[in-house]
């Protein structure tokens, strides 16, 4: 998330949280499940997610039978992704099956245990600004098994990606008289594979997967854009109100007659070895 998330109050900070989890954070599904599929993650894979949100890609993982471990810094994702770990009613009774289990770590990993062992690590998050992955992927030694999988995601060329036109507002409103902070996260060819490469990790296979944005309405959409974290700054240099005015009227080219809204994206993954 952006340093400026700070300045928002609790309440605001913790609607955030549940804007992402309740109407962004499922747009990475085909990432999510891309990535699995690939490297067969299930019942003998060890997984460590970095920026691990409100959890929707550990209980995917978790799912398909993987031991998970998440950590992140924001709070209120965190107590969100407990949430969805947490025993329903029920679960308990012998004839159910067990609710899936994670192991859910507050702080950066440099500095949170994580414990080691670990056959795939993720940093799917592409809010995530590469000043804090980068600390994030060297914390992973002695972490991981030799030949581990690390998996880097970032969005795709911005001619692939509709949202990149509307994350102009955010530019625009942030920094008005000088250069944009907010191009695409990772989204140059090599971008990726360099990153790799600097935390001395050997890329081993790439990928790309459409992850198109839909929403009902322009409200949703508009909560679920500013959820990302991509907007912060913009709202700190304005208000929430103006950014969120500026957004419905980017998204202008996106709605459909129905009223919903559909932005075509592509994002891309790298697959790394230690």
């Amino acid at each position: 998330m952006a340093s400026t998330l700070h300045r928002a109050s609790r309440p605001e900070v913790e609607a955030r949280a549940r804007d992402w989890a309740e109407i962004q954070e499922r747009m990475l599904v085909p990432l999510y499940e891309s990535v699995y599929d690939r490297l067969e993650v299930g019942s003998d894979t060890r997984l460590l997610a970095l920026g691990c949100g409100s959890g929707l890609a550990l209980l995917l993982a978790a799912g398909r039978g993987a031991a998970v471990t998440g950590c992140d810094t924001d709070a209120s994702r965190l107590a969100l992704a407990r949430a969805r770990f947490a025993p329903a009613p029920g679960w308990d009774a012998p004839a159910r099956r067990p609710a899936p289990a994670a192991t859910l770590v507050q702080g950066p990993p440099a500095r949170a245990d994580l414990g080691g062992g670990y056959d795939v690590v993720t940093a799917f998050d592409p809010a995530q600004p590469e000043a804090e992955l980068r600390p994030a992927l060297d914390a992973l030694a002695g972490r991981v098994r030799r030949g581990a999988a690390v998996v880097l995601a970032g969005w795709g060329p911005p001619e692939r990606c509709a949202t990149s036109r509307v994350l102009r507002v955010a530019a625009r409103l942030a920094a008005p008289d000088g250069p944009s902070a907010y191009d695409l996260r990772l989204s140059g060819r090599d971008d990726l594979e360099e990153l790799a490469r600097a935390a001395g990790l050997r890329p081993d296979g790439s990928g790309r997967v459409s992850c198109p944005f839909g929403y009902p309405d322009v409200r949703s959409a508009v909560r679920g854009l500013v959820s990302t974290g991509l907007f912060d700054a913009a709202v700190a240099a304005t208000d929430r109100g103006q950014v969120g005015k500026e957004i419905a009227e980017a998204l202008h080219p996106y709605r459909r007659p129905d009223g919903s809204v559909r932005m075509e994206n592509v994002f891309r993954y790298v697959v790394a070895r230690v």
